[in-house]
């Protein structure tokens, strides 16, 4: 019997594909990124040098509120500093008149004000700015002055008196107030008060340390008790740190 030729197995082209064999999908290209605009893109951080420079300057702050804390406690213990006493010394009025004219009532007084401050201080002398020193009379706190002190230095436990002249002269006042003040005069029921205003300071191996703003009020109490030879003691009051012109 006679064998078949067998016939030459033809070659595959190049990209032939079975139509059999199933297709398997190919890997997924990685997503795309979306294209910001320009505005939107994040800027890379840099390091920025406030921040150290913040604490070192928090820290000198600190160590300086610091040692000036210590060192005014050291003052404080050594020296013992405290503020001036005053009393109001004398007071007189040399003239006083009040006048009832057709066109209104007019105030013609002179008053005569001593203080005296005195430096409680056993270490530290003191030193007073010009003073301004005020007076008041009546219920109604007419006011005559005010009327400047030169300023001065005060020893250790020492005590100085400031002397003061005020007035007014031809003062147009309220009917009122005129008709009070006369009757007040006359019945010696008249309330002084006297208040000082000055800055104070101390002074340490020559240097001087302040000055501190005070106000002082004296008096308050009527005529007849001042003529009678009572003196009152003044109340203190510490301001801020000021300047009085």
């Amino acid at each position: 019997m006679t064998e078949q030729p067998v016939k030459p197995v033809l070659q595959k082209p190049p990209g032939y594909r079975d139509p059999s064999t199933p297709v398997q999908p190919g890997p997924r290209p990685p997503p795309s990124k979306a294209v910001l605009p320009t505005s939107y893109k994040p800027k890379k951080r840099r390091r920025s040098c406030c921040r150290p420079c913040c604490c070192c300057l928090f820290a000198l702050i600190l160590v300086l509120i610091l040692v000036v804390a210590v060192a005014c406690g050291i003052f404080y213990l050594w020296f013992e500093p405290r503020l001036p006493a005053f009393h109001l010394q004398s007071f007189r009025i040399p003239r006083f008149n009040v006048t009832v004219k057709t066109d209104g009532t007019y105030l013609d007084a002179q008053t005569i004000t001593r203080v005296e401050a005195k430096n409680p201080n056993g270490k530290l002398s003191l030193f007073y700015k010009q003073s301004h020193v005020t007076v008041t009379l009546g219920e109604d706190d007419t006011e005559l002055g005010p009327r400047k002190v030169p300023g001065f230095t005060q020893r250790k436990q020492n005590s100085t008196s400031l002397k003061a002249e005020t007035g007014v002269r031809n003062q147009l006042v309220d009917d009122g107030v005129g008709k009070r003040l006369k009757a007040g005069f006359r019945n010696k029921e008249m309330v002084v008060k006297v208040e000082v205003r000055s800055r104070v300071g101390f002074i340490v191996d020559g240097q001087s340390v302040g000055p501190l703003g005070v106000k002082v009020i004296c008096g308050g109490v009527s005529l007849k008790r001042l003529e009678a030879g009572y003196m009152p003691k003044c109340t203190i009051n510490t301001l801020k740190w000021i300047n009085i012109h």
